[in-house]
């Protein structure tokens, strides 16, 4: 067994720490205040080749291995959500499905742009009555003639809905199985089409500064060759889609809660109570150690699922239990390291209140901890 990193992979660790100490730590307590999406920070995201990172360099991606684009996941939340999250949705969520399922037309007309950070695209899948249950999804896709027609919403969709927005894929309902389910495929929609409307919401508790979209469906007409893989698949592909983006989540999840347990490891040597630094105290002292042992236990699971996939071998039972794991020790850390820093923990000028409500959309989003728990217990026999 070797737990090395590659000198490669050390080396993204190194530049993408360096690049988000340098450009997103002086700035991401005022965007998250401000509730703004930073195009500026997300092109420079882009230059330095965070989007598109498992992607061919036939499509100008980055050609590397999952590992290595879940350290560059890790290292960005270290200092902020927001900017993880638009990193972590563009490629697993947003490039991903392109990539993975899309006709060699379609790859080439959207795949170059979105691994250069230039454009984003969506993944629209959540509705106000389909979270949990994505087989209750209400959109609908009707064929008409050489058209796609769709109508219907999606909401919480990231990316979907900012100036750098150039499309969305959308789960809806394309017809019903001989078994009186619902059929699902999933549609490409670009930005301008008509009937198509993306606004941002907005008084988010967490990632304020990342885009966060509900989109409208009236009467959109696309071309059939819209369609992503064939009649029928959008279901599979949505649930593969989410396989891979568990892993960015539980990145998200390992990356805060490593850069909540430094700043409360910091803020503990320098306090100073009855005479001594609080860190010294073993209430403390135990809160500091029971963090490092779980964000520890938190990067072997990660990391091992994330080896998995590179190998080609099953890894989506790994990838729940690493998402759930890591969305939870992110919660258990961000909530120690506020009470050590005790009144200044509520305060925003430190950094760990933004932690403490980054951590809770993990919990939830692509897939709810309770989902987690249940994806796990089919995988282990229940």
């Amino acid at each position: 067994m070797d737990f090395d990193l590659t000198k490669e992979q050390e080396m993204i660790r190194k530049e993408v720490r360096k690049f988000a100490m340098a450009e997103i730590a002086p700035i991401a307590g005022e965007l998250d205040e401000d509730e703004q999406f930073s195009e500026e920070l997300t092109r420079k995201m882009g230059e330095i080749g965070l989007f598109g990172m498992v992607v061919s360099d036939e499509y100008e991606g980055q050609a590397m291995d999952y590992i290595s684009y879940i350290i560059a996941v890790e290292e960005i939340a270290r200092v902020d959500g927001s900017q993880a999250a638009t990193i972590a949705a563009g490629n697993s969520l947003g490039i991903g499905p392109l990539y993975y399922f899309g006709t060699e037309e379609q790859k080439r007309k959207y795949l170059p742009k979105l691994c250069s950070g230039e454009g984003l695209w969506g993944f629209g899948l959540t509705e106000p009555t389909a979270g949990s249950d994505a087989g209750g999804s209400l959109t609908t896709a009707v064929l008409d003639g050489n058209e796609w027609v769709l109508n219907g919403s999606k909401i919480f969709i990231t990316n979907a809905a900012c100036d750098m927005s150039i499309g969305v894929t959308v789960q809806a309902k394309t017809g019903t199985r001989p078994s009186g389910k619902p059929e699902y495929s999933c549609i490409l929609v670009e930005h301008g089409t008509p009937g198509f409307k993306a606004v941002s919401m907005h008084k988010k508790l967490m990632w304020r500064a990342s885009n966060t979209a509900e989109l409208y469906f009236d009467d959109v007409r696309v071309p059939k060759e819209n369609i992503l893989g064939k009649q029928g698949d959008g279901f599979h592909q949505m649930l593969q889609t989410l396989d891979g983006g568990r892993l960015s989540i539980g990145a998200m999840g390992l990356g805060g809660a490593q850069g909540a347990f430094e700043a409360a490891l910091k803020y503990g040597q320098k306090r100073e109570q009855f005479g001594q630094p609080i860190s010294k105290f073993q209430a403390v002292a135990f809160k500091l150690a029971d963090s490092a042992v779980e964000i520890e236990c938190a990067r072997n699971l990660l990391y091992k699922a994330c080896w998995l996939r590179d190998k080609k071998r099953p890894f989506e039972k790994e990838a729940a239990m690493a998402k759930l794991y890591c969305s939870e020790v992110m919660g258990r850390v961000a909530n120690h390291a506020v009470q050590i820093h005790g009144g200044y923990g509520l305060m925003k000028e430190y950094n760990v209140e933004r932690f403490y409500r980054d951590q809770k959309l993990l919990e939830i989003g692509e897939g709810t901890s309770e989902v987690q728990r249940i994806v796990i217990s089919r995988y282990i026999g229940c």
